[in-house]
């Protein structure tokens, strides 16, 4: 088993138990004990939980993993997801945001975003753009959160509501036929900031997101101009969308 495996099967196993000892740790992923103990140095130092006598305790605000890990979870969905919505994307957008999420980053390294205004709330977003010649980026401020995977808060939120937004790009944690949900409440608030100034949305999200459940409602998907994911969605959300006059891919 990788490295990234094993860091994702020891995610699984702290959500269902919320704790678990690095022997019981060893034992399911049939390792070492010294071997779970680097996986579990390298996990506290992301921000995903916190090392405890013989073990680790999973943190309370570990669902918004670092994107590090994010990244290497279901990649290939979002490869495919970023590639078809390629094909949606408007040409005469001049202001953009994008979100904190690795489907979206996935995207934004594919796009042409020579002369574009991009504005986003994800660290790791704003760091691999700065890399690109010809992008004004610029990355809001406020409280970074425990996982170095973006900014938000209060300040956040003030300071998008101060944009016009010809473009907003965004995922989600979980979708079905009632919506987009977040599991971070201020993600969620970040978001609706956003959608209060952008004159067009596209939602993007891999099947394995489908009703795979999160707290908080961000919108109906019906709120969203086109919703890209990497394959057809279910019958019934297809129905849906179409009655709604949503594109979907």
């Amino acid at each position: 088993m990788l490295q990234n495996e094993r860091q994702e099967e020891i995610l699984k196993i702290l959500k269902q138990n919320r704790s678990a000892t690095v022997r019981a740790l060893a034992q399911k992923l049939y390792v070492s004990d010294a071997t779970v103990r680097r996986d579990l140095m390298e996990m506290q130092n992301l921000g995903l939980l916190k090392r405890s006598h013989g073990g680790a305790v999973l943190l309370e605000n570990a669902d918004e993993i670092s994107i590090f890990v994010r990244m290497n979870e279901n990649a290939d969905e979002k490869e495919r997801t970023a590639t078809n919505a390629l094909k949606y994307l408007p040409n005469d957008f001049e202001t953009v945001f994008l979100d904190s999420s690795s489907t979206v980053l996935a995207l934004a390294q594919r796009m042409d975003l020579s002369q574009k205004t991009v504005v986003t709330n994800g660290l790791q977003t704003a760091a691999q753009l700065a890399r690109v010649r010809g992008i004004r980026l610029i990355l809001t401020g406020g409280n970074v959160s425990p996982t170095g995977t973006s900014v938000r808060g209060s300040w956040t939120n003030t300071q998008l509501r101060e944009f016009r937004f010809d473009l907003a790009l965004v995922s989600c944690a979980a979708f079905d036929e009632e919506g987009a949900f977040e599991t971070s409440l201020e993600q969620r608030e970040i978001k609706r900031a956003v959608f209060r100034r952008a004159k067009r949305k596209i939602l993007l999200a891999d099947h394995t997101k489908y009703g795979s459940g999160a707290p908080y409602l961000l919108c109906g998907i019906d709120e969203f101009d086109k919703a890209v994911f990497d394959e057809l969605p279910p019958p019934a959300l297809q129905f849906f969308l179409k009655l709604r006059n949503v594109h979907a891919k």
